[in-house]
């Protein structure tokens, strides 16, 4: 697909969509246009649709650009395609339905087309929870535990590396592995594989038991607290993205930022140079990711 067309019809996997404007520039800084992100979402959906597919799929939309306002998306919106995938999901985020019967309908993207048609509609960051909807379209048990690793100034990339080698360490203690990814903003998330066997409270409390460890230990370069006040320089372990209700960003996604950047991952040869030096580490734009995915394949695959 041409990115210079305004205006085209195509057929993906039998489905037919109607992409538009696609000249229209959504990395002001960049100039990467609508047409530039729907060949980065056709391209990279090999190694993006394992992460996506059976996760209910909530959307941050920049339809005029990074420069202008966003806004987040669950519910699938008006004019949602009969042949989306979509799951009834309590609003609580819990395994069981809520009394009130409140729910949100988000959309499945486990195929080509509907990662194609929420691209045309500038869902630039897909995000999702860590648990996949059920046959019965209820939430499972979480497949994996995530810890998002977000520096507080100065602290940096460099600093997240540093960290992120002693997480994988106190996971390895328990058996998981730990799997890093630039988050394509300014830190790193790593995900480790789960059983099934926790639900997302005990998943949640292994997640902070491994960053109150490390904060006893490392105070001076760790903390596990909420509070920004006690940030500064140093990097927040953030275990609550394990929480039921709680997304992030998609491996593979685009973020929302002045480039381009992607939320990437990385080996674990890359994060231990990143913690010897800080100019061995930076976050990747969708150019520099497509081709690591040709050369390398998922690092993260599921």
């Amino acid at each position: 697909m041409s990115p210079a067309a305004s205006e085209v019809r195509v057929d993906v996997e039998g489905r037919t969509l109607k992409l538009s404007n696609l000249d229209k520039v959504l990395y002001p800084q960049t100039g990467t246009t609508k047409g530039e992100v729907l060949h980065y979402y056709a391209q990279i959906a090999p190694v993006l649709l394992p992460h996506l597919a059976g996760r209910a799929v909530t959307r941050i939309r920049w339809p005029n650009g990074v420069d202008a306002p966003s806004f987040f998306e669950k519910n699938t919106p008006a004019g949602t395609p009969s042949w989306v995938h979509t799951a009834r999901v309590p609003t609580t985020g819990s395994r069981a339905p809520s009394r009130n019967g409140d729910h949100l309908v988000f959309p499945i993207v486990d195929d080509l087309a509907t990662l194609t048609w929420l691209a045309n509609l500038a869902a630039l960051e897909l995000h999702v929870h860590q648990w996949r909807v059920g046959r019965n379209g209820q939430p499972r048990n979480p497949d994996r535990l995530v810890i998002d690793l977000d520096p507080g100034e100065p602290a940096g990339l460099s600093d997240c590396c540093r960290v992120a080698l002693l997480v994988r360490d106190r996971l390895a203690e328990r058996d998981l592995v730990g799997r890093p990814v630039a988050s394509g903003s300014k830190g790193m998330h790593l995900y480790a594989a789960l059983p099934g066997k926790l639900n997302p409270e005990e998943t949640t409390a292994l997640a902070k038991e491994i960053a109150e460890e490390l904060q006893t230990e490392h105070g001076d370069l760790v903390t596990a607290m909420m509070t920004k006040s006690r940030r500064p320089g140093k990097v927040f372990l953030d275990w609550s993205q394990n929480a039921g209700a709680k997304t992030t960003v998609s491996p593979y996604s685009l973020r929302g930022r002045q480039r381009p950047l992607v939320a990437a991952p990385l080996t674990w040869a890359e994060v231990e140079a990143g913690a010897a030096d800080p100019l061995d580490i930076s976050q990747l734009t969708l150019t520099e990711v497509l081709k690591r995915a040709a050369d390398q394949g998922d690092l993260v695959a599921p």
